[in-house]
């Protein structure tokens, strides 16, 4: 069928180049069922007089749609849209084992017709600009994990908010952002106490926050206010050269490096995780479980994390959900 009512957003003043806008308009055409498979574009001749624009910009545009499978083209009859696929970008940190389980979640819970696209910033502001700057009307949906960087919300300013899920980290969201998080303060506390009958086998908790960490600082906070409410001694670790194990001490960790060393050392000193020293982890790894005896977490859900993000994806209404943290006991506390 031909769509004769057609109607694109061309802004000459625009920073976005003329052939990216092109691109942009009728994917999102596409993705808002103005556009449906099989409908006939405009000719390359009708847009150039249509919206003033060069031969060169309309031909590289429709060449990029066509890269990506969204259109084709027949002989003497012209450009049509061939696929109603969903571009989505997904930003994310780092890839560790728990990110995995997050990315398998929501692109599981994802039909064919959406592609992910994934990025990592790695916690450096440039990498995350330049990622956000470059993406910047080219997808339906913008999933996001950010960080501590107070220049992110004028970052993401950029993004129709409809279009935003921000995930995992809610700081330095606005109010009316949508939000996929989990809470590194009061939550993790109210975990703790499930545990805190296991915590009194030892004589000190021992938090190691090695210096090289991303984690949210108020965990070590929260921590604090944990052991002097229910008279834990403790101490904080940010030097992973002083972290040398003892008896009778139980350690938490946010640092998945820090467990390997905790295993060696436990081994070379013949101490027993679980018996002579404890051990609890942030973050459950499908892995966790089979490590030694089983490795004590307390951990948000990953997997519910990534599928509620995908039903943000699926489903155009606002969203705000606050993700569980829960302890799960293993013999290794």
């Amino acid at each position: 069928m031909i769509k004769t009512d057609l109607a694109f957003d061309i802004n000459h003043e625009s920073d976005i180049p003329k052939y990216q806008q092109i691109v942009n308009a009728i994917n999102d055409g596409i993705s808002k069922d103005v556009i449906s498979i099989g409908d006939s574009l405009p000719s390359v001749n009708s847009f150039c007089k249509d919206y003033k624009l060069s031969r060169d910009t309309v031909f590289k545009a429709y060449s990029i749609l066509k890269e990506d499978g969204v259109i084709d083209a027949v002989p003497n009859k012209g450009y049509y849209v061939a696929s109603k696929t969903k571009k989505v970008l997904l930003v994310l940190d780092t890839l560790k084992a728990y990110k995995e389980v997050l990315y398998h979640s929501f692109t599981n819970n994802l039909p064919d017709t959406v592609i992910t696209d994934v990025q990592f910033h790695h916690y450096n502001i440039d990498n995350f600009k330049t990622i956000i700057n470059n993406s910047i009307g080219k997808y339906y949906k913008y999933v996001v994990m950010g960080f501590d960087d107070k220049t992110i919300p004028s970052i993401l300013s950029k993004i129709d908010n409809d279009k935003l899920l921000l995930i995992d980290w809610k700081i330095n969201a606005a109010e009316d952002n949508n939000c996929v998080f989990q809470d590194f303060g009061k939550s993790f506390v109210e975990a703790l106490k499930e545990g805190i009958d296991l915590f009194k086998k030892y004589k000190e908790i021992h938090f190691l926050y090695p210096s090289f960490t991303n984690h949210p600082i108020e965990t070590v906070d929260y921590f604090k206010k944990f052991c002097k409410e229910y008279q834990f001694s403790f101490k904080i670790i940010t030097n992973p050269k002083e972290f040398n194990i003892e008896k009778n001490i139980a350690y938490i960790s946010v640092s998945d490096r820090m467990l390997g060393v905790f295993l060696e050392q436990s081994r070379d000193k013949k101490l027993e995780p679980g018996v002579d020293v404890g051990f609890l982890s942030y973050n459950e790894t499908p892995m966790k479980k089979f490590i030694y005896k089983g490795i004590t977490v307390v951990s948000t859900d990953f997997k519910e994390l990534g599928t509620k993000a995908a039903e943000f994806v699926m489903e155009d209404k606002k969203i705000n959900y606050l993700v569980p943290t829960k302890l799960t006991i293993r013999e290794s506390l």
